[in-house]
């Protein structure tokens, strides 16, 4: 055997070699990520005292009966509505990431495409915006809400929305990468509007990134506790993460089953609309951290 054959072979050995070691260490990666998700169904299925004696045990001695008891626990609290706190967070969810991912992208196009003295500055506030946490600014936005009759409505936690920081500075840095003003240059040529290169040209262009930040924007909003607490009295009006956060029993006894079924159906929209949009964030984050 020669010594070219004897490197080659060694390389395909170290590349096999490469390749399994990725494969184990995805395939740990995976268990670790799904863990969380199997003990969440797992305890939805157990009494509570079986969640309490051992949380990671898969297994529960009646799961069936124990299934139908926790659905009764949650479903006979008055506090807890599965049908209107997941109606009111699929409302709140689904308009918010629409406002959300639209006018995020029409402001990160506008700075993006547009030349004017003030460009740098807007960006840099941005960017300054980004910093400061939303729990500092909760207390005005209440005041705020209160004086122009938004507490207790659901507009209140949808209207906000159409200021995203995070989302315009990553919408910025995809338009960077991936637009190119030649097209938008000969759409103005052919006489079409702003809004009509914005909506027919730029959006489609910018796919991957919508799709990416559509499912941050989705599972934050139908995430969201601190401020449909705050904002939200109204038995009515509270969004599924509320209700299921009031899942804690009375004095004496808190049922553990009860409440991780709570948050199974609280998960569950969200694995649905990930399994839709997931084939958009690999290729929206690589796409969006990439300046040309």
């Amino acid at each position: 055997m020669s010594n070219n054959e004897v490197k080659l072979h060694s390389i395909k050995r170290n590349d096999t070699i490469l390749k399994v070691v990725i494969y184990i260490v995805c395939i740990i990666f995976s268990i670790m990520t799904l863990f969380p998700f199997v003990i969440l169904i797992a305890n939805s299925y157990k009494t509570s005292i079986e969640v309490q004696e051992s949380t990671l045990s898969l297994i529960s001695k009646h799961p069936i009966q124990n299934l139908k008891f926790n659905w009764h626990v949650i479903s006979s609290k008055g506090t807890f509505k599965p049908m209107v706190g997941f109606r009111n967070s699929f409302i709140v969810a689904t308009l918010s990431t629409i406002l959300n991912v639209y006018f995020s992208s029409l402001t990160a196009y506008a700075i993006t495409a547009y030349e004017w003295k003030l460009r740098e500055a807007f960006n840099a506030m941005i960017m300054a915006v980004m910093m400061i946490p939303g729990t500092v600014t909760m207390i005005g936005f209440f005041q705020f809400a209160y004086k122009i009759g938004l507490v207790n409505k659901l507009s209140a936690l949808i209207l906000p929305s159409i200021a995203a920081p995070m989302t315009v500075f990553f919408m910025r840095q995809y338009l960077q990468a991936s637009l190119s003003m030649e097209i938008v240059q000969s759409a103005r040529i052919d006489g079409a509007g702003e809004f009509r290169i914005f909506n027919q040209i730029v959006v489609p262009l910018m796919k991957p990134a919508i799709a990416t930040q559509a499912i941050f924007a989705y599972v934050g909003s139908w995430n969201n506790l601190f401020s449909p607490m705050i904002l939200l009295t109204d038995g009515n009006k509270k969004t599924l993460p509320v209700m299921v956060s009031l899942l804690n029993g009375d004095i004496y006894k808190t049922e553990y089953g009860a409440i991780y079924l709570g948050l199974l159906i609280t998960v569950l929209p969200l694995i649905v609309v990930y399994a839709f949009l997931s084939r958009y964030i690999v290729e929206g984050v690589a796409l969006g951290g990439v300046k040309s």
